[in-house]
């Protein structure tokens, strides 16, 4: 297991690279130019300059997380093409700066749904929540106020170009089943896949989250089956998937250690994350420890640990804590405290599988 730390850049994070270097066992930083609007190229000068910053703290930039499709190419408008050809070169020029990893979603309109940004758990810290029925009789633009309302860090998903065109977008999806959405990821898929396999780098797609249905968008990696369905599209070892426990694991007919175990050889980044799961369908997000929540992350990180994981992993969201003003769910601390209780796990299952005990060591 390779550990990263998503990181937005400087300006647009609270945490610095120093920072990240110093939390154990972290060797890259997973990114994103942010500005670059979804359908454009990015440019080769703008990646050296960002892999030169990175590179003087000791750390790689091997996954890039997100590459975002323009939503033509998820609508299968004739405009596709050129964004796809855009997206190719964009593959062409990471790879010149050494990335392995693409992470990208298939989503239509929002990337990710929450309610509140700084719900309060019991013990004085705050994360993001979901509330079902609040959502099942909200107006989306709500949720853009809601977001807009934020006004420290551009929130990824909720970037300002999109929600501009948010009614645009709800008119455009009306028609569009889920069988559209899956023939729309299979051309996009038959395009990309040759590219990313001549230049190394291998394309993973987040699930949805959550994963179903919201305000009527269609939804389609959302469960075991469909992420089957997905690798079988293309079945080509660069065409993956970034497991995600938190994304997957709001719904609770997902065992995502069983997912880890299926689809292991296809899994090139993994999100580990913990949620704790109310029975009217509301969820919050808990720090990685499996007692906190309902997410069985010592089973996860046993899966992968099974399997001879050897991808790349992050702690994905984290609470607030300690009064750190920070983006929501990005913090350092809580973040680094899971990164720390997963190599707690994976450490023990190495010393297992080595035959050592503790008081042999020195």
């Amino acid at each position: 297991m390779r550990m990263v730390f998503r990181w937005y850049g400087e300006g647009n994070d609270s945490v610095t690279l120093k920072q990240i270097k110093q939390i154990p066992g972290v060797e890259g930083v997973v990114w994103a130019l942010h500005d670059i609007h979804a359908g454009e190229e990015w440019p080769v000068d703008r990646l050296l300059a960002f892999k030169e910053q990175v590179e003087k703290y000791g750390l790689h930039i091997e996954v890039v997380e997100s590459v975002n499709l323009h939503e033509d190419i998820k609508l299968g408008r004739p405009t596709r093409d050129k964004y796809i050809e855009n997206y190719k070169r964009t593959i062409e020029n990471l790879a010149k700066v050494g990335v392995k990893v693409i992470c990208y979603n298939f989503m239509p309109v929002f990337d990710w749904i929450r309610t509140d940004l700084y719900k309060e758990l019991e013990d004085g810290s705050t994360a993001l929540f979901y509330e079902k029925a609040k959502v099942a009789n909200m107006d989306p633009m709500e949720l853009v106020r809601k977001i807009a309302d934020y006004p420290d860090f551009t929130m990824p998903g909720w970037e300002p170009v999109r929600l501009q065109r948010l009614s645009e977008l709800f008119a455009a999806y009306k028609d569009v089943t889920e069988e559209d959405l899956w023939n729309n990821l299979k051309f996009f898929l038959e395009q990309i896949i040759p590219i990313a396999e001549l230049n190394d780098i291998k394309m993973a797609i987040h699930p949805d989250d959550p994963p179903w249905s919201i305000f009527g968008l269609p939804r389609i990696i959302t469960n075991k089956e469909n992420i089957g369905r997905l690798l079988k599209l293309v079945d080509n070892p660069y065409n993956g998937v970034t497991l995600c426990s938190g994304s997957l694991g709001v719904n609770p007919n997902n065992n995502v250690a069983e997912m880890v175990r299926e689809f292991a050889d296809r899994i090139p980044f993994a999100h580990i994350r913990n949620v704790r799961l109310y029975e009217n369908g509301d969820f919050i997000e808990t720090s990685h420890r499996a007692c906190d929540g309902s997410v069985d992350i010592c089973d996860i990180v046993k899966a992968y640990h099974e399997n001879g994981f050897t991808g790349y992993a992050r702690p994905d969201h984290g609470r607030h804590i300690w009064n750190e003003q920070c983006r929501p769910g990005y913090g350092l601390y809580d973040r680094a405290l899971g990164i720390m209780y997963l190599w707690g796990i994976w450490d023990s299952l190495e010393r297992q599988r080595k035959g050592k005990s503790y008081a042999a060591h020195s």
